[in-house]
């Protein structure tokens, strides 16, 4: 357990955000100053169309800590994840989403529960999006909870803190909404503990909801139906045979973790 992450990298995806983003951008500031010394915020634009990019790369311009990075064309809520782990530079990584539909000050909850082998995914409190879309969420989470044997609450949760060495430790092949699960999947085959805490959740203030989209959708199943099989093949590890994660302060293996691979 520690008070403090050693460093922290907060992502957070946005497209055709340019109401949010900025808001967002300095609530991930202030809550991540608060659980670590070491901090980097990334901004994900994934190919918005409107005045996101713009205002990310006048944050990052402004404020010391930020970056701003930027898919073109648009590569969907996967790839844009994926862009973000990939650019994650520090031991500990939190993501969330652009929206603001989440209190980033509830990020100090998850800290206590870091550990080297764990991973925090928090699930949302009374979750404010339409019913159609909570529906769907629900039936998808049991989906995949039954085929991967997660039970998780709310697989799909932007709220999740990761210790960054298991992403030189899986193959992330998703490129949609299936990512989330994939992740989680193929960490727990490998050992680690899934911790979970609720957040509370908040309506959208600005901007448009594309999770319900039916390409989304689609893709999604699609994915899951073609990358089960590689997501069971992952060689299970037990916890304990992982090695020490620099990432918290006090631990004693302070071996340095490999940048990421591009």
């Amino acid at each position: 357990m520690a008070s403090k992450l050693s460093s922290l990298t907060i992502f957070f995806p946005c497209y055709n955000e340019e109401a949010n983003v900025e808001n967002t951008t300095l609530a991930a500031l202030a809550a991540g100053r608060k659980v670590t010394d070491d901090l980097e915020v990334v901004i994900v634009n994934d190919g918005s169309k409107d005045h996101t990019g713009e205002i990310a790369d006048r944050l990052a311009a402004t404020h010391p800590g930020v970056r701003a990075v930027h898919n073109h064309p648009n590569r969907g809520y996967g790839g844009a994840l994926r862009r973000g782990f990939r650019e994650a530079t520090k031991e500990w990584v939190f993501y969330t989403d652009g929206d603001g539909q989440f209190d980033l000050s509830e990020l100090e909850l998850l800290i206590p529960l870091a550990r080297e082998d764990t991973i925090v995914s928090a699930y949302r409190l009374d979750r404010k999006d339409p019913l159609m879309r909570k529906v769907n969420a629900f039936c998808w989470t049991a989906l995949v909870n039954v085929i991967f044997r997660l039970w998780l609450r709310d697989i799909d949760g932007a709220f999740k803190l990761y210790p960054r060495r298991l992403f030189h430790r899986i193959r992330i092949v998703s490129t949609g909404a299936l990512i989330d699960t994939e992740i989680l999947a193929r960490a727990k085959r490998l050992g680690y503990r899934i911790l979970q805490i609720g957040v509370h959740h908040y309506p959208r203030q600005a901007g448009q909801q594309t999770g319900a989209n039916l390409k989304v959708i689609f893709r999604a199943f699609k994915e899951l139906f073609l990358l089960t099989p590689d997501i069971l093949r992952t060689v299970r590890q037990p916890a304990a045979m992982l090695p020490a994660d620099p990432g918290l302060e006090g631990a004693r293996d302070v071996r340095r973790v490999p940048r990421p691979i591009t």
